[in-house]
């Protein structure tokens, strides 16, 4: 036995158990100690067959990610790929079958470790699937010329581009699995090494030949894909390249394809959008972490949740707790507004049915679980609250001191605002240990960020519930600190400056959205207000008015409170920054706003003219990433990396971008200060460097060191 394979030789069997806990991920160790292993059954007089399968819950769930940030060069790639390719044709050229047995996931290289078997078998739960893209890059280990061979061009097109898994029943039908178990794995692994040591045939993958109506159906689907990429990417480049790769495939011989997969391989993880992708891969694990500071302790099993407040917020967060499976009771005050909220979800429901998206049986069950009331009858029994009334901090004290007294002393209570005082809130509730912020965005139910927001008193327990409660949810968490905005809308305020800065200087919606959007941003900022409703930052703004504040530094634009004045709150009114038909959620531009603008530039003695949008998009941009060094100066950010989770999640912002603070550091920190003196010069004392910035350009460092 190796460090990371043991061996049993069961004659006529030897039984291989990758044993690498907790996934078998393949480092250089493991794939060394998997070629010896098969090299040393095979030379074995007593063997007529091998089994290659994983210890543990999983065969391989891929290779070990840490493993490319070596590979620094494309020579270094070339080099380390062209080893994977070489032990993998050895193992194909076993003279003895060689038989991976699967359960769990066989996942990236696992995939192409068990391809280069001769023969494969799989529990009935199993996955198996080529996830590459998500990281940037695309199989390195012959997964682009083994995978059409065996199931096809079509599903390894679907496999390398989308990056979802297949399931074991849908893996046989493509022909990828030879044989699904009905019973235990090992036993039945055994059994079918036995006969085929009988027969004594092996089968090589790579040997496989294509025919020619397969290879033009190949070729057609390998365009077509290209064609829908075209539209979908965003920027991202590693589907495109695995397109590629597979059609070299199809055109060439296994050496010379595999060649060409090396190749692009070693282009696709030297590129920025891998090292980005891998970047935010650490940084999710990161950020679902407890802070250093706080003791670690168990978390709190949680059943059954409440949510105050049946507005859009409240309903999408009851949506996100019951399509958890979890029962939560939906409370509101006004039997109106609980009868529009049901309303609202169940037409969401049955949209979802209607488009494919959702099984009508889920559907049943996710409404179900949902229980509108205007009491407080249920809250002795429900585990966690989340508050979701208006963001008035009057308001939200008193719905907690309510809260507070129809609950139990252990239950956890949120609340989702998204910019209020969580410590204000909890000193309301009179159990502050128990409060926290949960802040959903807009959608909830589909939105995947969850700040929660760690208040001066919150307990250690209260936050690894509340971490406990986003994994159940399905959410990305990040801890933040307790300041107005927090992390993403503190940072989001000085991004929707400068958009409308920009719309005064001359830069109209249209473009600075367009300009955003083939950045990789989802939507534009303008696009993106009238999504959330233009009525939410009026009553932010009204709030910080009260109390002689502003949301961000710097010159207020007066457009978004004219519009919230003429009753144009976006999309909810059908007329926001763009008018839109009623039923439609598409943007048609409205002269109306030029005008505004043209009046606004007037007040403030400014001519109109064009602006670029490459200036559009490093104006935005450098603004995002010097207020979110402001946020780590002022520690509500623990990292960097946190901001960068944060804004993927929450805003959408481009993942094969890494993030804002990612992306100031690919382009370099000097530059990102450069911008700042520059737009200083142009346009005001209002830009001013956060000191942080200064300081890491000053020491050739980056937000990432120390991390």
């Amino acid at each position: 036995m190796s460090d990371y394979v043991r061996t049993e030789i069961l004659a006529p069997v030897a039984l291989l158990t990758i044993e690498n806990p907790p996934v078998n991920l393949l480092s250089d160790e493991v794939w060394e100690a998997i070629d010896r292993a098969v090299a040393a059954a095979a030379a074995d007089a007593a063997v007529g067959a091998i089994v290659l399968m994983g210890g543990g819950t999983t065969f391989v769930a891929g290779a070990d990610i840490r493993r490319f940030a070596r590979l620094a060069t494309i020579d270094d790639a070339m080099m380390r790929t062209g080893w994977t390719h070489a032990m993998l044709r050895r193992l194909e050229d076993t003279p003895k079958p060689l038989v991976a047995a699967i359960h769990g996931h066989a996942l990236g290289g696992g995939l192409e470790l068990a391809m280069a078997c001769h023969f494969r078998i799989a529990t009935l739960d199993a996955r198996l699937g080529q996830p590459e893209v998500g990281l940037g890059i695309i199989p390195g280990a012959g997964g682009t010329q083994r995978l059409p061979r065996l199931c096809g061009p079509d599903v390894a097109l679907r496999l390398c581009t989308d990056g979802t898994p297949l399931t074991a029943e849908r893996a046989a039908h493509a022909g990828l699995l030879d044989h699904i178990v009905a019973g235990d794995l090992r036993s039945s692994a055994l059994g079918y090494a036995r006969a085929k040591a009988v027969q004594a045939r092996t089968r090589k993958t790579r040997e496989v030949v294509l025919p020619p109506d397969v290879i033009d159906a190949g070729l057609a689907a390998c365009a077509a894909t290209r064609a829908g990429l075209a539209a979908t990417a965003r920027g991202r480049r590693a589907p495109l390249a695995a397109v590629d790769a597979i059609e070299a495939g199809l055109l060439m011989s296994f050496d010379d394809g595999s060649l060409r997969e090396r190749e692009i391989f070693a282009a696709c993880v030297v590129a920025i959008e891998s090292r980005a992708l891998r970047h935010l891969f650490f940084a999710e694990r990161a950020a679902a972490r407890l802070p250093a500071d706080v003791t670690r302790v168990g978390a709190a099993t949680v059943r059954y949740a409440a949510v105050v407040g049946a507005g859009t917020m409240g309903s999408g967060i009851a949506m996100a707790y019951a399509n958890a499976g979890l029962p939560v009771v939906l409370k509101d005050v006004d039997g109106a507004a609980l009868d529009r909220a049901m309303t609202a979800i169940a037409r969401h429901y049955e949209s979802a049915v209607a488009k494919g998206r959702l099984e009508s049986y889920r559907r049943d069950r996710a409404l179900a679980l949902i229980t509108p009331t205007m009491d407080f009858d249920e809250f002795p029994q429900v585990d966690v609250v989340v508050e979701a009334v208006f963001e008035d901090q009057a308001l939200k004290e008193r719905a907690f001191a309510e809260i507070a007294a129809v609950t139990r002393e252990d239950c956890l209570l949120a609340s989702n605002t998204s910019t209020l005082d969580i410590d204000a809130l909890a000193e309301a509730s009179g159990r502050p240990a128990q409060v926290v912020g949960h802040h959903f965005f807009s959608p909830a139910n589909v939105m995947t960020l969850l700040e929660i927001v760690r208040g001066r008193r919150t307990s250690a327990a209260v936050l690894s519930t509340s971490l406990a409660i986003a994994r159940q949810l399905g959410k990305s968490a990040v801890i933040v600190g307790n300041g107005f905005g927090f992390v993403a809308n503190r940072m989001l305020a000085y991004y929707l400056r400068e958009a409308l800065l920009l719309l005064e200087e001359g830069a109209s919606v249209g473009q600075i959205d367009g300009a955003m959007t083939a950045f990789g941003m989802p939507v534009g900022p303008f696009a993106l207000q009238d999504i959330a409703g233009i009525d939410v930052g009026a009553r932010i703004r009204q709030h910080l008015a009260a109390g002689g504040r502003t949301w961000a530094s710097g010159p207020q634009s007066r457009l978004p409170d004219q519009l919230y004045r003429m009753g144009r709150y976006g999309q909810k009114t059908n007329a926001g920054w763009y008018r839109y038909e009623p039923g439609s959620r598409h943007p048609i531009a409205d002269p109306l706003i030029e005008q505004l603008a043209d009046d606004a530039a007037g007040a403030r003695g400014l001519t109109r003219g064009a602006v670029a949008d490459d200036d559009i998009v490093a104006r935005l941009l450098t603004a995002l990433a010097n207020e979110g060094a402001r946020v780590l100066e002022e520690r509500l950010a623990q990292r960097a990396a946190d901001i960068d989770v944060a804004y993927c999640h929450g805003f959408g912002f481009p993942r094969a971008r890494g993030g804002p603070m990612f992306h100031a550091h690919t382009i370099g920190l000097d530059t990102v200060l450069a911008r700042v003196h520059d737009y200083r010069a142009r346009f005001g004392d209002y830009w001013q460097p956060a000191p942080l910035l200064e300081q890491l350009v000053r020491e050739s460092r980056s937000f990432y060191e120390g991390s």
